[in-house]
């Protein structure tokens, strides 16, 4: 039996705007260190031993928008991922998990299927010692039957987590586990206070180990209306390029619930806490491995080193008289004087200003910019596409310039728009460039003309970037004045 561990990268981080977006969530941007969240979370199970026990390449399942940028990231690292299961739309992590069983027992001759491990993709664990010894521990008891599920040794009282009351030990393995009592939704602070006293609650992980086969059987008892959505949305996907695309209509009228919701609860309230059987009892493993789920930006103060003035200042900025502080600058200086406990965080396209105490509230901010129908919910001016990314530089009436580079090799789709005409200069590289039935090269400081309604591709067939200043003009410059006809990566 082997250990497969599933990735869920289906969160939109909205806590942690400006930096995470819609198009760009946390999980996909390097928070803490050299490598993205979603990028930890892989590291953190390589090269992992237990026993004689393969441990197998990720599974991913992201939504399809991110698909390009989780295999990109994914191939930066060197990997190749057991799959990368596409959702169409977020149905939370219960349905996740569920199409990732699927997948691991739809694998020929896997009868006996795999013990899964189960991690959302944005997560904080600077212990990696103290997770794979858990994970250790885990496996054990998911080889016997029971739904694992880590629990973390809280620090202090803290009111935005779930809590698992510990019930009595499990005396069948070696490592400190205990039957589950019950899940506890987020209390008050005196309610939190009371359980973090009590030393018999941990904080709710999200993080779960289990054999897929297993878990399936639990979600035909408890939600046999998700189940069966779930399996035909899975029978009738279809396989893209590297990625598996599950059926859109039959995945959207899926419900939507979490794993501690759909099955995790109702199993601890039906299973008796007077048998010591494993098999099909909640089990929590208490872990103490420097964990953060980085939900807002107070907790990203909290995981990073502080200077002496306990301020976390990244990029160009300069204080006086600050303190208790985190400040961020993406693209320009920020000078801050005389401040305490703030949140700062500035990108070319919007401003984040909030006391440490209020920054559970961005997300009404993301609220207001969506009633607002605003751009900077949803993207950066840095936009990611599969050949590469465009940046937006300047914008007027009837025109706009961006920088856009493209990936060695890569080439954007043979395209034409009805309403835009476009100017391409070549600062970097070499370009080969498709003008209706022509085809050239332009090198470094050469351009040339995109007619209106005129089919065209750009291709860089160099082994360093291509990178180009377009400046487009016309009646309309949205970006969905484009009519594919051609396209390597399959979008329509």
């Amino acid at each position: 039996m082997n250990l497969l561990p599933v990735i869920l990268s289906g969160g939109s981080g909205t806590r942690l705007w400006p930096l995470s977006r819609e198009q760009y969530p946390k999980q996909l941007l390097p928070l803490v260190g050299e490598f993205s969240l979603l990028q930890d979370t892989v590291n953190r199970v390589r090269g992992m031993t237990l026993g004689g026990t393969e441990v197998t390449a990720p599974l991913v399942v992201c939504n399809e928008r991110h698909r390009f940028l989780v295999a990109e990231q994914l191939r930066q690292l060197q990997l190749n991922p057991s799959a990368i299961l596409l959702e169409p739309c977020g149905r939370n992590t219960a349905p996740a998990l569920t199409l990732a069983a699927l997948h691991d027992l739809a694998k020929p001759g896997n009868g006996e299927a795999s013990i899964l491990l189960v991690m959302p993709a944005d997560h904080v664990i600077k212990n990696q010692k103290a997770f794979q010894k858990a994970v250790v521990a885990g496996f054990e008891l998911a080889a016997d039957e029971a739904l694992v599920t880590f629990g973390i040794v809280p620090d202090s009282v803290q009111t935005g987590y779930g809590y698992i009351h510990q019930g009595q030990p499990v005396h069948q393995c070696d490592a400190n586990a205990y039957f589950i009592e019950q899940f506890v939704e987020k209390p008050d602070e005196k309610t939190a206070r009371s359980y973090v006293d009590s030393g018999e609650y941990l904080w709710n992980s999200g993080m779960f180990m289990m054999k897929s086969r297993l878990w399936l059987e639990q979600m035909a008892q408890f939600r046999p209306d998700m189940l069966q959505a779930c399996e035909v949305a899975y029978k009738n996907g279809v396989k893209d390029l590297d990625f598996f695309r599950v059926a859109t209509a039959e995945f959207q009228a899926c419900p939507s619930d979490s794993i501690d919701y759909a099955v995790m609860e109702p199993l601890t309230q039906t299973t008796q806490s007077s048998t010591s059987e494993l098999r099909n009892r909640g089990v929590v493993i208490p872990l103490d491995a420097d964990w953060s789920d980085v939900g807002v930006w107070s907790a990203m103060w909290q995981v990073q080193q502080q200077d002496s003035n306990s301020n976390v200042l990244k990029g160009d900025v300069i204080c006086h008289e600050v303190q208790g502080s985190y400040i961020h600058s993406q693209s320009r200086l920020v000078a801050g004087v005389g401040l305490t406990d703030l949140i700062i965080v500035e990108t070319e396209d919007a401003v984040l200003v909030a006391h440490k105490g209020c920054t559970q509230d961005v997300k009404q901010v993301v609220e207001t910019l969506q009633q607002q129908d605003r751009s900077e919910r949803i993207t950066h001016r840095q936009v990611y596409r599969p050949w590469g990314f465009y940046q937006g530089v300047v914008e007027g009436e009837r025109f706009q310039v961006k920088k856009i580079e493209v990936k060695p090799g890569a080439s954007l789709s043979l395209q034409m728009h009805h309403h835009r005409a476009e100017h391409w200069i070549v600062v970097k590289g070499t370009a080969k460039v498709t003008r209706g039935d022509e085809s050239f090269l332009l090198s470094e400081n050469e351009s040339t003309y995109i007619p209106l309604g005129v089919k065209h591709r750009l291709e860089n067939p160099g082994t360093l970037p291509l990178q180009i200043i377009e400046v487009q003009s016309g009646s309309y410059l949205g970006e969905d004045d484009i009519v594919r006809f051609e396209d390597v990566y399959g979008r329509e």
